[in-house]
């Protein structure tokens, strides 16, 4: 990071959130920039890379975020844990926003985050402390062993942890059907639909 007091931000936008236990929930997102995961189908590979200008200030987001008529931040990415989140997360704290983290578990969360959603990736191991925080296990259907892969992540989840399963986009044809037949039989588990591309928002 530059600064303490500041951040690589990608883009920052108030929406929808389309995935996930919040799905449906105003809430504005702040995707950092920076990814040492590297998920080939990654919808945001302009994310991966830092560069000088991206930086912003703690005080500058809370600005932006102050003029939404927000009460729930999503911090995503990227991959948001590459980065001391302790300022941002105490300052948001401060002005009574709840706040949830998107990430893949490979990196000690520094701060405080009211929802972690923990997706883990086979392109970079999770650590274990991404299981014992995770409020939300989100993994991602690609490739038909991803079943039993994401069966491997529940087992090691606290049983309070809400359970997602979702198609990757370009793959949903061949694999929305697949894990609605899943889910009947594993009634552990629910799906996630990227609803916010189906609206067509960002």
């Amino acid at each position: 990071m530059k600064q303490s007091a500041q951040l690589p931000v990608m883009e920052h936008f108030y929406t929808l959130q389309g995935e996930g236990k919040h799905s449906g929930r105003a809430a504005y997102f702040i995707r950092l920039a920076g990814c040492d995961v590297g998920c080939v189908w990654c919808d945001v590979k302009e994310s991966w890379d830092i560069s000088p200008d991206q930086y912003l200030t703690i005080k500058q987001l809370l600005t932006e975020v102050a003029q939404s008529n927000t009460d729930f931040v999503v911090i995503t990415g990227g991959e948001p844990t590459m980065h001391n989140l302790k300022e941002l997360t105490n300052a948001l704290h401060t002005k009574g926003y709840e706040i949830a983290i998107e990430t893949a578990g490979v990196h000690r969360l520094n701060g405080h985050i009211d929802w972690y959603c923990f997706s883990p990736k086979k392109f970079k191991a999770p650590i274990e402390e991404a299981y014992a925080l995770a409020n939300e296990l989100k993994v991602v259907i690609a490739h038909p062993s991803d079943f039993e892969w994401a069966e491997q992540h529940a087992a090691k989840v606290q049983s309070s942890c809400v359970l997602y399963l979702q198609t990757e986009w370009e793959k949903q044809e061949r694999f929305l059907p697949q894990i609605i037949d899943y889910i009947k039989r594993n009634k552990k588990w629910k799906i996630s639909l990227q609803t916010h591309k189906y609206m067509q928002i960002p």
